[in-house]
């Protein structure tokens, strides 16, 4: 495995990620931002958080498997979340949990949170971007 997830004495240690990776493989897997669609292009979960978060860590995760990669190869996530609060945390870790089940792994590398106030459609409220690194 080309990646050792760390959380270091001195840091608080998140329940969902890790705060540090550590990567040792040669080649790097760049996922861009995904949204939630499914394989045909057609929105999902208009107006449902919790489906969209789902489908976008879907696509990451169709996206990382089609090179041969998994969420276990993914050294830091970006995600940015459309009007973020605090009280969306339930519903982003509830699409995340369905995710998790479908793809039978928990994503836990570095990540970052980000709201912004819309993304390139307006029924799009979650965007996910993962950068990978594989032997």
């Amino acid at each position: 495995m080309a990646i050792t997830l760390v959380n270091p004495s001195g840091l608080p240690a998140p329940d969902v990620y890790h705060q540090v990776s550590v990567a040792t493989g040669s080649r790097m897997v760049f996922v861009a931002g995904q949204v939630a669609v499914d394989a045909a292009g057609e929105k999902v979960g208009v107006g449902d958080f919790a489906a969209q978060v789902a489908q976008a860590y879907r696509n990451a995760g169709t996206a990382l498997a089609e090179v041969g990669a998994s969420f276990a190869d993914v050294a830091k996530m970006t995600v940015y979340v459309v009007d973020w609060t605090l009280d969306r945390m339930p519903a982003f870790l509830d699409g995340v949990a369905r995710a998790s089940a479908e793809l039978g792994v928990t994503p836990a590398a570095p990540a970052s949170l980000i709201g912004v106030s819309v993304l390139f459609d307006p029924d799009f409220l979650v965007e996910v971007e993962v950068t990978a690194v594989l032997d």
